[in-house]
């Protein structure tokens, strides 16, 4: 597919790469960003470009997603690759890392080679597997993590199944160093959370939910660092949602070691109270925190000691969600409302916008060494053009994901995508 010379002028760029927020244009050009231009005149433009006049709308890099769930292979009518492609180009997601847990798990090079191949044919967003970290995810055996990593996966995880035996994570944090692999895990403690349905405390309790007490993530924490000290391994703490854990992190982070957090959109959004009158759309794995919990992810945001920010997106039919709040499946759709969730909190005044654009931009995709995630010369033209401030009320069944299970259905937010561009083809335009 020939793509004409692009320029887009009369552009805000935002750029949190280069700390950049301001007037610019940006030239595309065989896929790639041939140039980027920054004040109010571009200056003569070669008359083979076809120039869009932006009117001031924000351009800023495709939104980079480490941890999106589909039902590819296995369980496609819950999400395809191509549906949670076409949702992730709705939402300015230009790449997303897809998990291992997966029928069959991805925990041979044969089942990232078969992900790598389907989403090469589809043509929308670039997508990357994350590897399983043990066969099938059941956390006794060790994968083929070598073999994987050469395949292309950008991570190894068993995703929501914390590893319990220590001596197997020990050696996974082991091996994967070896390789240069980062390690991601799910800080749980399983006997506490077991049939745990939400988060422990008052609410729970007058709801008649089974908890499992905040605690359950700082001791699973504890252990996980601990392990990556002794093996020097690169660790990806998988979504931290409680303000006891962040202290664990804080002590981490200050003593050098090589561990990064990650916390979903929905943990940020929500907080138990939300769960209303048994809204199983609002049933996500961590469960929602108390209030106190979500407002220190919140600050945790702010000063960058959690670095990445992710959808967690998650599909779930219907029959998997229309049941009782307990036997409800937990998980929630959100490549198509990251972006404007997260857009939240810079209209609210409480993180700055380029901190916030970083977060699921330069900074995961710096982590994983993905060519993304900036406006810079010679980069893969992956671009977002958005309206920040257009108001917008989510309507679930509209979403372009199979599933509909968002927690975000009916609320109103700001900031409306108008076109994303994927190596300078454009994926996805606005209606």
């Amino acid at each position: 597919m020939t793509v004409r010379p692009t320029a887009f002028v009369n552009a805000r760029l935002l750029d949190p790469a280069s700390g950049y927020d301001g007037p610019g244009a940006v030239i595309v050009v065989e896929g790639v960003i041939a140039d980027v231009v920054r004040g109010a005149d571009p200056g003569a433009l070669s008359p083979e470009l076809e120039i869009v006049d932006v009117g001031g709308k924000a351009l800023l890099p495709g939104l980079v997603d480490i941890r999106v769930k589909t039902g590819e292979p296995g369980a496609e009518p819950k999400e395809t690759l191509k549906s949670a492609g076409l949702a992730a180009a709705a939402g300015g997601v230009t790449s997303i890392v897809v998990q291992p847990d997966t029928h069959p798990v991805a925990d041979d090079p044969a089942v990232v080679d078969f992900i790598l191949r389907r989403a090469r044919d589809i043509e929308l967003v670039h997508v990357y597997p994350a590897g399983a970290a043990t066969k099938g995810c059941a956390g006794e055996r060790m994968a083929e993590i070598g073999l994987m990593h050469d395949a292309g996966c950008v991570y190894i995880t068993d995703a929501d199944r914390p590893i319990t035996n220590s001596k197997v994570l020990q050696r996974v944090l082991a091996y994967a160093k070896a390789f240069g692999v980062l390690v991601a895990h799910r800080p749980a403690d399983p006997w506490l959370s077991a049939g745990a349905a939400a988060t422990s405390g008052e609410f729970a309790g007058r709801m008649g939910l089974p908890g499992v007490p905040a605690i359950a993530e700082k001791i699973m924490l504890e252990r996980d660092l601990a392990l990556a000290e002794l093996t020097g391994a690169r660790l990806l703490v998988d979504q931290i949602t409680t303000a006891a854990a962040l202290e664990s992190l804080k002590r981490a982070q200050d003593r050098g070691l090589a561990v990064v957090a990650t916390t979903s959109i929905n943990h940020l959004s929500f907080n138990e109270v939300d769960i209303g009158d048994y809204r199983t759309f609002c049933k996500v794995d961590p469960p929602l925190r108390s209030e106190d919990d979500r407002q220190a992810v919140i600050e945790a945001v702010a000063s960058g000691q959690i670095a990445i920010v992710v959808s967690a997106h998650a599909p779930a039919p219907a029959e998997d969600k229309r049941l009782p709040y307990d036997e409800a499946t937990p998980g929630a759709i959100g490549l198509q409302t990251l972006l404007p969730a997260l857009l939240a909190f810079h209209h609210e005044g409480r993180i700055p916008l380029l901190d916030l654009i970083r977060t699921v931009t330069c900074a995961p995709a710096d982590l994983l060494g993905l060519p993304a995630g900036r406006l810079v010369k010679a980069a893969p033209a992956d671009l977002v053009l958005c309206d920040l401030n257009a108001p917008l009320v989510i309507d679930a069944d509209k979403l372009l994901s199979k599933s509909k299970n968002s927690p975000f259905d009916g609320r109103r937010l700001q900031g409306k995508v108008l076109r994303t561009l994927v190596d300078g083809r454009t994926v996805y335009r606005a209606e």
